[in-house]
């Protein structure tokens, strides 16, 4: 087996995973605003706080996805690995 393909197809592999990152934050960010509209919804005068603690979180939810992706187009475009063979 060619090193080289072994460690290319390995690196597809971890892209693949890596790009599942974006699943979770969407999850937890549909989750968190769900969970903002009822708050919102039983406590109209603490909007302001609210949405702002809720857009706080969404942000450092979607670092996640950010990661994830320069991962993936770290190993998938500019492959570190190769460099050892």
């Amino acid at each position: 087996m060619d090193p080289k393909a072994f460690i290319l197809g390995m690196s597809a592999i971890s892209a693949g995973i890596c790009s599942l990152s974006g699943l979770g934050s969407g999850l937890s960010q549909g989750f968190a605003a769900g969970k903002a509209a009822e708050a919102v919804a039983r406590q109209p005068e603490a909007r302001g706080a609210i949405l702002s603690t809720m857009m706080v979180g969404c942000a450092i939810a979607e670092t996640c996805s950010i990661y994830g992706l320069i991962i993936a187009l770290l190993l998938l475009l500019a492959n570190p690995l190769i460099a050892l063979l």
